[in-house]
């Protein structure tokens, strides 16, 4: 999943799956699995083991496109009436982005089996994880394991990062009475009688 070759014309073609394995999952770090890090890992372990099971029984050495059409596929699916642009200012609906990409690489001659691999793998995971059973009612066929949870906790609370929070500006008095607060007074009521 990892390898690619850059060799001549592959070098581009290895850059735009590193912008669009970048660009979107960091859309699905932000969007439905946000301060959920077991969630996201577990979606992409998920994707990485069917990849490599097809991968090994259909003879597919190279597995980084289907990787990042799953990872693609499943946002999509999520935001479908998200409109998205795609090269010369095309726009469209995200639901259709991954078949434009397979239309896209098959035009191009790059044959297309490799994003259908992807979009399968995306679809198993979207379609176990959120479709059947939330909307067809069915049994949750899918979760995430709890060592997962374990390793990569969920966030609490709406702060993240590192560090500690920034101490009290608030002066409190010493024993001696130095630092004691102003008398201002009873004050004035405004509005009143």
């Amino acid at each position: 999943v990892l390898y690619f070759p850059m060799s001549g014309p592959s070098g581009f073609h290895y850059l735009m799956n590193l912008y669009f394995l970048y660009s979107y999952s960091t859309r699905l770090e932000t969007g439905i699995f946000d301060g959920k890090p077991a969630e996201m890992a577990f979606m992409l372990i998920f994707n990485w083991l069917c990849l490599v099971i097809i991968g090994c029984a259909a003879d597919m050495m190279l597995l980084m496109d289907p990787m990042v059409l799953s990872v693609l596929y499943v946002w999509c699916q999520l935001n479908k009436d998200t409109v998205v642009s795609f090269w010369f200012g095309t726009q469209f609906k995200a639901m259709y982005l991954p078949w434009v990409l397979l239309a896209f690489n098959m035009i191009i001659g790059q044959g297309g089996l490799l994003e259908l691999v992807g979009i399968i793998v995306g679809h198993l995971y979207f379609f176990l994880m959120f479709k059947y059973p939330q909307d067809f009612g069915g049994a949750r066929l899918l979760s995430v394991p709890n060592i997962l949870y374990k390793y990569f906790p969920n966030r609490r609370g709406g702060v993240s990062g590192f560090g500690m929070a920034p101490s009290s500006r608030r002066q409190t008095p010493d024993n001696n009475g130095d630092n004691q607060r102003h008398n201002w007074g009873r004050g004035n009521n405004l509005g009143g009688d």
